[in-house]
């Protein structure tokens, strides 16, 4: 499976690079902190894959990482190659990129 660093995607997000973030955690988590990426809960997926680029790297976030890596190995035997998981999720973008987002 394929992840990305907070750093990393911090560089991506600070040069415009392209990429489709996708915020699987609950909505009771994002409406504590988000990263501001597309919000569709991880039980919600499968029914949403329409709108799911293919063409640019596919950046999948949760709260620590988890959701997004099974998500992404979902995504993989689905045909998705682009999809990657944000190591440590977004309390570790809180730690390492962002420390003023409200821990939860």
């Amino acid at each position: 499976m394929t992840s990305i660093s907070p750093n990393q995607l911090q560089q991506w997000r600070s040069t415009g690079a392209d990429h489709q973030l996708i915020d699987v955690r609950e909505i009771y988590e994002v409406d504590i902190c988000t990263l501001g990426g597309q919000h569709i809960p991880m039980g919600e997926i499968t029914n949403h894959l329409e709108l799911l680029r293919k063409d640019i790297p596919l950046v999948i976030h949760c709260k620590s990482g988890r959701r997004s890596e099974a998500v992404v190995a979902h995504l993989e035997r689905l045909g998705f190659s682009n999809a990657k998981s944000l190591e440590g999720g977004i309390m570790a973008w809180i730690e390492q990129v962002e420390p003023a987002l409200e821990k939860y």
